[in-house]
């Protein structure tokens, strides 16, 4: 008599055909963990069902591998199997079609999604003239002789600007007599070791801190002839 598919051996059993491939007690135990059942019950299972001739197992030193029964399944002759090949090349064909058909309708669906909306546009348009006046207004004052940054704004720039200047000359010697003191006796060729620790140089990035001091000295300097 069969086993019932609601039971261990049933679940089992309807496993191990549907996988139709090699498979230890481990195997069977991982994929079946939906169904809350032991290892212990499984192995059980499994020996039930090879003593009983449903599946084929094989030992192999103390590890038994099973197998479907092959006798159970039909074996396509050679005819057959061409067809399944052609059949299958066919469907490979509609499939790579398909993909393609596909990539095109997402290509102009983010196309469609870039473009703006009547009210997105309305709306883009409505800052940049907001914006186009403010500017205007800036402009009008600036050709009238109007300062539009107080004395009392341009100082507290001023006093940041050289607060950050003066931290970055800090933070720079700090560095410096750090890096130093590590690579004084290290046998290490020190770009290679700057590159391995991912440490970048001013100059790396293209920055300057006497560039930076300069603008400063600069703006002084207008401030005089001011």
């Amino acid at each position: 008599m069969a086993p019932k598919s609601d039971n261990t051996e049933g679940i089992v059993l309807n496993f191990v055909n549907e996988q139709n491939r090699p498979l230890n007690s481990q195997n069977v135990a991982d994929s079946l963990q939906k169904f809350n059942l032991k290892k212990a019950a499984i192995q059980k299972a499994l020996d039930s069902l090879a003593d009983g001739g449903k599946i084929s197992f094989k030992e192999y030193g103390k590890q038994k591998i099973y197998i479907a029964r092959q006798d159970q399944f039909d074996i396509p002759n050679n005819e057959e199997l061409n067809q399944m090949k052609e059949e299958n090349a066919k469907l490979q064909e509609q499939l790579t079609e398909q993909k393609k058909a596909v990539a095109e309708v997402e290509g102009e669906i983010k196309v469609l999604q870039s473009n703006l909306t009547t009210e997105e546009i309305q709306a883009k348009k409505a800052k940049l003239v907001n914006e186009v006046n403010q500017m205007e207004e800036k402009l009008i004052k600036l050709r009238q002789g109007v300062t539009l940054v107080s004395p009392e704004e341009r100082q507290h720039v001023e006093k940041n600007y050289t607060d950050m200047i003066n931290q970055w000359r800090r933070r720079k010697r700090m560095f410096k007599d750090v890096w130093d003191a590590i690579t004084e006796n290290s046998p290490k060729n020190l770009k290679e070791f700057k590159d391995e620790l991912g440490i970048e140089y001013d100059e790396d990035v293209g920055v300057s801190l006497q560039s930076f001091g300069d603008i400063k000295q600069s703006g002084k300097k207008r401030t005089r002839c001011n």
